[in-house]
This record gives structure tokens, C-alpha cells and sequence, in this order.
């Protein structure tokens, strides 16, 4: 009876000893069975990334395969070279910090591993700059058929055909063979001072810019509470009116004008005449005969729009 207690209790800790086994280190992940402190002679709890690359090359210098037993001392080289990569990292050492307080956790530490070993080694940096350029090129080709687009409509409508031989004319030639239309939004001439790699290499001067006119804006016009120069008032304008500094440019001096004798940098005086222009646009389409035919124009191209024309009357 006694014999058969003694056997029972010697088989219980034989399978206790095998399932602490089963949860410590495992063989295919990071140092194998030996701790990758230990190989590099480190104690965790005064871990120094600083002093991490001078052990490295005094262990990997001591176990060189050059001074000891070749197959023995590649098995060991290969040992160090793994628990420097592994702790050098500072993600790869929290990780594997986690795998030595948590050797229970087996399969969350198998995914973490395998999930870091098996993923691309890119420079996020190379992305960000290839994202920016394809997006930039697209950008520009994209300006470019749109331009194309506009002239080949524009050449096909007498008033800028006209446009484009009195241009000619004036610069000594039958027929001008890129002619300049005043093309405005999406349309507009592309240029590579409009893509998004252009904008991001000027951000910081912009930036800084930005900043010095905001500063002497506010010291000027709520400091001291000075009266609006012309300048101020069609920028307050152009901010009323929701456009871009090139758009806006691209507006006749007579229009300029017109908004500064209406007073439109006020923002009442805006809503009124914008009232009042809104109106007006609609009795003159309704009155068109322009407008008939861009509609027409409309229905049989499918939705496609003209409004990068510049049409006087």
C-alpha cells in the first residue's frame, strides 16, 4: 500500500515537472532555451541600450569561430548575433520581456513572434515619399488631360476660335498654335507648383509665412484696431466669397473695383449683394440663349461641364 502511495506521488511530480517544462522557454523563439540576457552577460533589471552594442562585441569577439571549436562556436555566434537583435529593439525587447513573464501566454507568444518575423522590412519613410509622388504625378497628368479637354471644346466654339487666330495675328503667326484661355478651377493649365509634393516641400516657408502675416494682422487690425487698407479689404473679400488666392487673381481689375466700391469686405454688404447677384444670374439664364445650349450641350456629353469657359457677353 505504502509502495503504491510512493509510486503514485512520484508519477504526479514527474507530470508536474513536464507541464512547468511545457511553459518555459520554447525552442524556435527568440534565444532558444537560453535567456538572451544571460548570453550577452546582462542583467535585466539594469538593462543599458548604450552598453548593448560594446557587449555584443566583446561576446561575439570571445566566441569568435576563428578561436574556438568551428561547429561550436558558429551555434554559439549565431546565439549572441540573435539576443542582440532581439534586444536592441525596443519593440522586439518589450516583446520578448513579456515572453519571459508570461511563458504561460504560449501561443500569444508564438503570434508575436512569427507576426514581426514575417512582416516587411520597409521604410515606412520610402512609403510616405512613394505615396506623395504617385499622387502628385496623377496630379499633374491628370491637370493636364483636364487643360486638354478644355482647349479641345474651346476650339471648337467660334468666339474662342476667333480668340485663338487674333492671337496668332498678334504674335505673327496665321494661327496660334497653343492659344490661352482664361481657364479657371479643375481646368486650369496644369502646373507642378500645384501638386502635392510641391506643397509639402514649401510647407515649412509657407508655414513660417503664414505665421509673421497672421502676427502683424492681428497686432494691426485687432491691436490697434486700424482702419483696412485695400489690400485687407479684398482679402476679406476673397474670404467671403470662399476663393483661392489664384482664382481670385484671376479676376478682372474692374471687378476688384466693383466689390471695393460695393463695400463688400463688410459681411453684411456681401450676403446683400451676393442676394442680389444670385437673383440676377437667375433671370439671365432663364433668358439665355447661351445657356439653352449648354444645356443641351450637357444632356448629349453625358453630364460633363463647361463652366471652365470664361465666356464674355
Amino acid at each position: 500500500m505504502l509502495s503504491q502511495t510512493i509510486l503514485t506521488l512520484f508519477l504526479g511530480l514527474a507530470y508536474l515537472s513536464q507541464q512547468v517544462e511545457s511553459v518555459g522557454f520554447a525552442e524556435e523563439l527568440y534565444c532558444g532555451l537560453e535567456n538572451c540576457y544571460d548570453v550577452l552577460e546582462i542583467d535585466r533589471g539594469e538593462f543599458d541600450k548604450q552598453k548593448l552594442s560594446k557587449l555584443y562585441r566583446t561576446a561575439a569577439k570571445k566566441h569568435h569561430p576563428d578561436r574556438e571549436v568551428k561547429a561550436e562556436a558558429e551555434k554559439k555566434f549565431r546565439l549572441i548575433a540573435t539576443a542582440y537583435e532581439t534586444l536592441k529593439d525596443d519593440e522586439v525587447r518589450e516583446e520578448y520581456n513579456y515572453y519571459l513573464d508570461h511563458p504561460e501566454e504560449r501561443f500569444y507568444n508564438y503570434y508575436q513572434y512569427y507576426r514581426r518575423r514575417a512582416a516587411p522590412k520597409v521604410d515606412l519613410r520610402l512609403v510616405i515619399l512613394g505615396t506623395i509622388a504617385a499622387i502628385s504625378v496623377f496630379q499633374y497628368w491628370s491637370a493636364k488631360s483636364k487643360y486638354a479637354e478644355a482647349l479641345s471644346y474651346a476650339l471648337t466654339v467660334g468666339k474662342f476660335r476667333n480668340q485663338a487666330i487674333a492671337e496668332g495675328v498678334q504674335r505673327g503667326k496665321k494661327v496660334a498654335s497653343t492659344p490661352k484661355f482664361p481657364f479657371r478651377g479643375g481646368y486650369k493649365r496644369e502646373s507642378i507648383y500645384d501638386t502635392l509634393i510641391w506643397q509639402c516641400i514649401v510647407l515649412p516657408l509657407n508655414t513660417y509665412h503664414y505665421i509673421i502675416w497672421y502676427i502683424k494682422w492681428t497686432m494691426k487690425y485687432t491691436v490697434r484696431r486700424e482702419e483696412y487698407d485695400e489690400e485687407a479689404k479684398l482679402y476679406l473679400i476673397r474670404k467671403h466669397m470662399g476663393m483661392g488666392e489664384n482664382q481670385f487673381n484671376c479676376l478682372s481689375d474692374a471687378e476688384h473695383y466693383e466689390f471695393l466700391d460695393e463695400e463688400l469686405w463688410v459681411k453684411a454688404n456681401y450676403d446683400e449683394w451676393k442676394k442680389l447677384k444670385d437673383q440676377e444670374e437667375r433671370e439671365k439664364l432663364a433668358k439665355s440663349g447661351k445657356y439653352k445650349r449648354y444645356k443641351r450641350w450637357l444632356k448629349n456629353n453625358e453630364g460633363s461641364t463647361i463652366s471652365f469657359l470664361d465666356e464674355e457677353d
